[in-house]
């Protein structure tokens, strides 16, 4: 299996791509992005890894050659909201997201394609938590597509095995939860993940599918502990 990663800088990105290396199924694992991600496996660097470094993400015409080829994409590319006006936040939350997904469904004719959006995102697109339509305008426009889509909807992630977040604000909160995450982990299993567990269950879904597009944690965790 190829595969395909938008985002790897980030905590569910390093998570995946971790996961990708370990995996005997997959053949290569290309990572996009304007900046190389951090080794997840420190100390190696395995041959099934491809860096694609691209300063416009928002144009990836000129890439074309090298995105072909690919069985799965998993996006995990995004920003916080925090701060931002509704078109800013549409414009890299849907507009890079949709316009990537939209070249690969031309390239890569039957791909998987699973976006993470997160745990609240409103289907309906008419909430009034902005992130929340947002995100529910962007998984609608996948599902739309000619692409084997899936959307994973994590709440709350326990990072594992060095990741961090780049998110200041995020890194200091998860710095001071690090004690309280184990412990959330194991008494509320339907709304924490760890980055092992989410980056498993998305090549497990690559692999095999699922009877549901969109999953939230209990589905995410459901798919790991499959047989």
């Amino acid at each position: 299996m190829k595969v395909l990663i938008f985002g790897a800088t980030g905590m569910v990105g390093q998570g995946v791509l971790r996961e990708c290396l370990l995996d005997p199924d997959v053949e290569l694992v290309a990572t996009i992005g304007r900046t190389p991600p951090p080794s997840p496996l420190p100390g190696s660097q395995p041959a099934v890894w491809r860096q694609i470094l691209h300063s416009n993400l928002s144009d990836l015409t000129g890439l074309q050659a090298e995105l072909r080829g690919f069985d799965a994409c998993f996006f995990t590319l995004g920003v916080s909201s925090s701060g931002m006006k509704e078109a800013d936040y549409e414009r890299i939350t849907y507009g890079l997201t949709v316009s990537a997904a939209e070249i690969l469904s031309k390239l890569n004719r039957g791909m998987v394609f699973i976006y993470v959006s997160g745990a609240g995102t409103d289907s309906t697109e008419q909430g009034r938590v902005m992130w929340a339509r947002v995100k529910g305008r962007t998984e609608n426009a996948l599902l739309r597509l000619p692409l084997n889509a899936y959307m994973f909807r994590p709440g709350i992630i326990q990072p594992l095995d060095g990741i961090q977040s780049k998110t200041p604000s995020y890194r200091l909160g998860y710095t001071l939860m690090k004690p309280l995450l184990p412990v959330l982990h194991r008494a509320l299993p339907n709304q924490v993940l760890s980055t092992r567990e989410i980056g498993r269950a998305m090549l497990a879904v690559a692999k095999r599918g699922y009877a549901k597009r969109v999953l939230e944690t209990r589905d995410i965790r459901a798919v790991v502990v499959e047989p």
